[in-house]
């Protein structure tokens, strides 16, 4: 893979992690403490909601810094190796955590009694939101699941070649 690529992609990961860091300090609580301010009947929401996003931006850093040490290993030719797979799974795990983290929420949000300021279309949007995230989360941990497949058989193969050669 071409160098310039992998630094491209390395700034993007560097990139994500600081804006996931300025949404956590500064984003997530500033918001949802306006939002229990301009609506007090959402104060008993604010902390918990504000929680789960902060650990759901975490989770995100977690698949980028795994991605980061990943094209190290790319950059390095050594990505076909036993130890490229414990990041890959740590890209999954980060990823499912994800996942179950907006199901909770969307569960939470389809049964709770939640006091919405208009006609309820807030919490229908949130709902909605949530259980995109869902299927977006599942569908990319498949999607990994999958790559991470192909990566054992390209492991296993190059392994037989190496032995042949």
């Amino acid at each position: 893979m071409h160098r310039l690529f992998i630094a491209a992609l390395r700034a993007a990961a560097a990139a994500g992690v600081l804006l996931g860091l300025f949404g956590q300090i500064v984003v997530i609580p500033t918001t949802a403490s306006d939002e229990a301010d301009r609506f007090p009947p959402y104060e008993p929401f604010a902390v918990p909601y504000a929680t789960v996003a902060i650990l759901g931006v975490a989770c995100v850093q977690v698949a980028l810094a795994a991605v980061w040490v990943l094209l190290g290993m790319v950059e390095r030719d050594a990505v076909f190796s036993r130890r490229a797979f414990r990041w890959v799974d740590t890209v999954i795990g980060a990823t499912v955590v994800a996942t179950l983290l907006a199901f909770g929420v969307a569960v939470h949000l389809a049964v709770a009694e939640i006091p919405t300021p208009d006609d309820g279309m807030q919490t229908l949007g949130a709902l909605g939101a949530a259980v995109a995230c869902v299927g977006a989360g599942a569908a990319f941990a498949m999607l990994v699941v999958v790559m991470r497949g192909l990566l054992g058989k390209a492991t296993a193969l190059r392994g037989e070649l190496a032995r042949v050669v």
